[in-house]
């Protein structure tokens, strides 16, 4: 009886046809959610993928890695994260925003966002002078 119900199954997702995702398809989702978390400087990929960006090819999926399983899928997300902010609280942003924007768009469940911080990112500002130029002096 048990076998009928899982063939009944197969028949009803044939006829009605399966939606399928590419690994990259989600990597590039969880890449777009997660930069627009406030304090995610940038992704920090592969020394493979370091090479690839030197030759002028962007990578949507620099710092991701997506497992997709037949029910839910794992994505393990590596950040660079600016200067300043509390990064347990950016890291828990990632999270959310990924998982809700990966479930929202593809209907996937997401079971795990690993966020691995590879580095902090300090902005460089420009010196600011408090003496006036020699010249102006005289």
């Amino acid at each position: 009886m048990a076998s009928e119900k899982n063939i009944s199954t197969d028949v009803n997702a044939i006829e009605g046809g399966k939606i399928v995702f590419v690994p990259d398809v989600i990597a590039t989702i969880a890449n777009l959610a997660a930069t627009e978390v406030d304090g995610v400087d940038s992704m920090s990929g592969s020394v493979v993928e370091g090479i690839t960006g030197m030759l002028g090819k962007k990578s949507l999926t620099k710092g991701i890695k997506v497992d997709v399983g037949e029910e839910n899928t794992t994505i393990d997300i590596s950040v660079v994260v600016k200067y300043g902010y509390k990064i347990h609280e950016v890291c828990i942003n990632i999270q959310k925003q990924v998982k809700s924007t990966i479930e929202t768009m593809t209907g996937i469940r997401v079971a795990a966002v690993n966020v691995t911080v590879q580095s902090i990112s300090f902005e460089k500002s420009e010196p600011k002078s408090t003496e006036a130029p020699a010249e102006e002096a005289e």
